[in-house]
């Protein structure tokens, strides 16, 4: 009988099942939480988050309806399914939530995220930044002798590599606004 060696920090599997067990993926969700809007709503759904010791990677919320006095919180978080599933029966249970939607199960959603780069520069570290903006299709909003502000809009993973390319160049801040979604399509619809 041969040994079966393991390295530290991993866990045994079988050679005909190598695939991690369901309690080890980690995925990515984006969530759509309509809520009254009024005050100590986003403190109790951020202390459900804080309290259970589940992250979140990107937070908008806004007013949707002024009439209706409802807002939308968009929640980008990552988990077990069984994590993602107990923090939307969780979500689904403070009193001033209408409706919680899972936009990464429930079928396609367009998501954007605003961002603006500080890149400081000259010559042709100046002349790259502007030409890959024009690539990224990212604008100028503010220009001095030794810097510029680019706004740029698009997918989280857009906004990312644009910031990894501006880097070298000389990126010195940024500020993102965090993921806004809406499901694709006529509701009810794929």
């Amino acid at each position: 009988m041969s040994a079966l060696k393991i390295k530290k920090g991993t866990t045994k599997h079988s050679a005909y099942n190598l695939r991690p067990t369901f309690s080890d993926v980690q995925e990515t969700h984006t969530l759509a939480v309509l809520v009254d809007n009024e005050p100590g709503v986003l403190a109790r759904v951020i202390g459900l988050f804080s309290g259970r010791g589940y992250n979140i990677d990107s937070l908008t919320v806004a007013e949707t309806d002024h009439q209706g006095h409802t807002s939308r919180i968009t929640i980008v978080t990552t988990g077990t399914p069984q994590v993602i599933e107990q923090i939307k029966a969780q979500l689904g249970r403070i009193v001033p939530v209408h409706e919680v939607h899972d936009l990464t199960v429930e079928g396609r959603a367009v998501e954007r995220e605003l961002a603006l780069l500080k890149v400081e520069g000259s010559g042709d570290k100046r002349v790259e930044a502007l030409r890959l903006a024009d690539i990224f299709r990212a604008n100028v909003v503010d220009s001095t002798l030794d810097s510029f502000v680019f706004e740029i809009t698009g997918t989280p993973a857009k906004i990312d590599a644009f910031a990894d390319l501006m880097r070298p160049l000389g990126l010195s801040d940024m500020a993102r606004t965090g993921v806004a979604a809406l499901p694709r399509g006529a509701l009810g619809s794929d």
